[in-house]
């Protein structure tokens, strides 16, 4: 279950966030402030991160606060194998994928993602799952998330060094490497193995 502090630090920044954005009385707008300060103060005292990270991380929107999007792409090959790439970050292995861009469909923004992290060009087919992040990943993550899961089948492809990963491979479920769990996690990738053998599998969503 998720830790109770956590769910009242983002409900706390949600509140205040929408009350600065939309408040018309400088007093209420103070007391918003104050509200947004608590939430900070929350977060940093239970993650041990310096109060400014948790600012930029946290609380550095406007507007009415909504979930963030993270698509990721299953790609398969013939032989059934998952195509994954090596996090630069952790070196730890993930689905290629990340934030959706603006102005791009799901299509596209998978299209865009496995041709830069893994250098595939892939047909997406269809829409395997929709999940609430925080229903499947227990961490301290300050952002409420929709995690989308998109199967693919891979066409082509030559992977090509860049900012974001270093690596690229197709894996069995048997066989996976070490995980970047804050982006997917073995449940996950065995749901995405799932969709692609089950012909009956029916897209899930939280």
């Amino acid at each position: 279950m998720e830790r109770q502090w956590l769910q009242w630090a983002r409900q706390l920044q949600s509140i205040a966030q929408i009350g600065i954005e939309y408040t018309k009385d400088a007093f209420d707008r103070e007391r918003f402030e104050q509200i947004r300060e608590i939430s900070i103060a929350i977060m940093s005292s239970y993650t041990e991160l310096d109060h400014h990270i948790v600012r930029q991380l946290f609380a550095n929107e406007t507007g009415y606060q909504t979930p963030k999007v993270d698509i990721r792409a299953a790609i398969f090959n013939d032989a059934g194998k998952i195509l994954l790439v090596k996090e630069k970050i952790d070196n730890r292995w993930s689905l290629p994928g990340g934030w959706a861009d603006i102005g791009l469909s799901i299509r596209e923004n998978v299209l865009k993602e496995a041709k830069e992290e893994a250098g595939a060009e892939v047909l997406p087919k269809r829409l395997i799952a929709v999940q609430d992040r925080q229903k499947h990943i227990h961490d301290l993550f300050p952002y409420s998330i929709y995690k989308i899961f998109v199967e693919c089948d891979f066409i082509r492809g030559e992977f090509i060094d860049n900012i974001e990963t270093g690596a690229q491979g197709f894996f069995r479920f048997e066989n996976l490497p070490e995980l970047s769990t804050s982006r997917n996690t073995p449940e996950q990738i065995g749901m995405c193995f799932r969709a692609r053998r089950e012909k009956g599998f029916e897209t899930f969503f939280d």
